[in-house]
């Protein structure tokens, strides 16, 4: 029998620790920086492995890659590389990769604007972000349509407040800018509307250069503090099979110059731009990726280097690409042994080939997210909104795959094994046949039915149907669009309590009178996201906390 002052001495421990029953929740979940809790699992052999690297280095050195940009190839031929300058084919031997795989870093320090958000790009860690490089947005209201600046910042607002979100991107191509003044205002959006680590375009050194010069403005950086430190990245992709083009080439010399974060992806389809199977698309992938990181340890012996991976396959009836299948998911597992035999920090791809948010859409984007997390990945990109294949991206979406991207984020979390976590005595406070509802001694209270702590989001009770809940999804979307940017951050709470007490009636109508429900919000969550993007309220509102509303009957409308 347990002794009932012991008993009585922990109940008030666990009340000093966690409030009174009813009080406001103290727990506050930390997603700016995560660790993969997962063992990375393997698709191949370490024999394998080595030999699809191997093969990767014999592509290098007796097949070579074309390099279109001059200056480029005088760099490699410098460093021992066969340059034909009629075909503009770069043969690079092992002896070159070798030593540029030694010099790059295997961590990178990644500052951001508010230093509380800075990233450490290592084996081992796990950053997400938002789908990027879509030339079309879509939202059930306004359906798809090009992007827009307006878009853009809307997107750049709402990867602002979601903490589970790492990194900024590229979310949609602003094509109502010029496209000679369209970097301007992409990097002004994202160096005034977030504080989160920013992404700057490769699309020629003049445009590159005036990137720099705004970051170096807006965090008030000199410019040798600029080029020591890594305050920006880009993503370079190849153009598979086998060719660097001009502005990627130019892109990774500028990029290393400065010291900046380059993240070299391939992107290799299998059947498409690459060989049909898994393997051969990675030694593809993996001799392209070599290739660009040579480049840039060559310009800057220790740049940093994000090794890339974003291999798939395509559907061999239609040659559109495919996202989400079997042979996405073994590439990314494939890649991340590929990354960890080098020991390089790398990427992966997330994303769906689905034309609208719906049950394909969802699927595809599971599977391409834990065919990333499982592979070790350390940058998953378009790991939310993403649809069409790249085509655009979606704002119903994107909240949709932050509640999975918040839910691994929380696998992150160790679970808790201790003694009050075991329960004995909350098992031991209910009678056989009852319930754990109510009871104080584990649950502090607090309706399990009614609140959903791990994500701080709004229960959906049990018994309203799916119509009333698609309409809720709907109406919520429609104040999330308008309230990026053109409401106060108390009109889309007011849109939750809306709906709240919808649900609040709902249950009423289900015999449940006399009940005062409490419903939780996660106040860091889109309302008070979107006023502190816009302004007021800064960018140190981040703290997660949670707040309570209830109501009776008579506050029902």
């Amino acid at each position: 029998m347990v002794d009932d002052a012991a008993r009585n001495l922990r109940r008030e421990r666990r009340r000093g620790r966690t409030g009174e029953a009813g009080s406001e929740s103290s727990r506050r979940p930390d997603y700016r920086s995560l660790k993969n809790p997962f063992l990375p699992q393997p698709v191949f052999s370490a024999d394998q492995v080595a030999a699809i690297h191997d093969t990767a280095l014999r592509v290098l050195e007796e097949l070579g890659i074309k390099v279109l940009l001059p200056e480029a190839r005088v760099i490699l031929a410098r460093a021992g590389a066969l340059v034909d300058e009629d075909s503009q084919m770069v043969r690079i031997g092992r002896d070159i990769v070798s030593a540029a795989l030694a010099s790059a870093p295997k961590s990178i320090w990644a500052c951001a604007g508010d230093r509380a958000r800075d990233l450490t790009l290592e084996l081992g860690s796990m950053t997400f972000l938002a789908g990027s490089g879509a030339p079309n947005v879509t939202d059930l209201e306004r359906g798809r349509r090009p992007g827009t600046l307006a878009a853009f910042e809307d997107l750049i607002r709402l990867v602002q407040h979601f903490d589970v979100l790492h990194m900024l991107g590229p979310c949609v191509e602003p094509q109502d800018v010029d496209n000679r003044l369209r970097h301007y205002a992409v990097n002004r959006a994202q160096l005034t509307l977030s504080d989160k680590f920013p992404f700057i375009f490769a699309r020629g050194t003049p445009q590159v250069e005036d990137g720099f010069e705004m970051l170096r403005l807006a965090r008030g950086l000199s410019e040798d503090e600029f080029r020591s430190g890594a305050y920006c990245y880009t993503v370079i992709n190849t153009n598979s099979p086998r060719q660097l083009d001009i502005p990627m080439a130019q892109g990774i010399i500028d990029f290393a110059k400065a010291g900046q974060v380059l993240i070299i992806t391939p992107f290799c389809l299998a059947g498409a731009m690459a060989p049909i199977t898994v393997a051969g698309a990675l030694t593809l992938q993996h001799a392209e990726a070599l290739a660009g990181l040579t480049l840039a340890q060559i310009v800057r012996p220790g740049a940093p280097v994000v090794y890339g991976s974003f291999s798939s396959n395509v559907d061999m009836k239609s040659g559109a690409p495919a996202f989400g299948t079997p042979e996405h998911v073994k590439a990314t597992l494939g890649a991340g042994q590929l990354a960890r035999f080098t020991g390089l920090p790398w990427r992966s791809g997330g994303g769906s080939a689905a034309n609208i948010s719906d049950a394909q859409a969802a699927h595809e984007t599971q599977f391409a997210l834990w065919g990333s997390v499982l592979a070790g990945a350390t940058v998953c990109i378009h790991a939310a909104g993403w649809l069409e294949g790249g085509l655009s991206v979606s704002f119903e979406k994107l909240i949709t795959d932050i509640e999975a991207l918040q839910t691994v984020a929380e696998l992150c979390v160790a679970t808790p094994g201790d003694e009050d976590a075991i329960g004995f005595e909350a098992i031991a406070e209910v009678q056989p046949g009852g319930h754990f509802l109510l009871g104080r001694t584990h649950n502090g209270a607090l309706p399990h039915s009614i609140l959903r702590a791990a994500g701080g989001r709004l229960v959906e009770f049990r018994q309203l149907d799916a119509g009333r809940v698609k309409n809720r999804h709907r109406a919520c979307h429609r104040h999330l669009e308008t309230a990026a940017g053109r409401l106060p951050a108390t009109g889309f709470c007011r849109c939750h309590v809306r709906h709240s007490r919808q649900i609040h009636s709902a249950a009423h109508r289900r015999g449940r009178r006399g009940t005062d429900f409490v419903i939780w919000f996660n106040i860091c969550g889109i309302g008070d996201a979107i006023a502190a993007s816009a302004g007021a309220a800064g960018h140190t509102r981040q703290d997660r906390r949670f707040k309570k509303y209830s109501w009776t009957e008579e506050d029902i409308e």
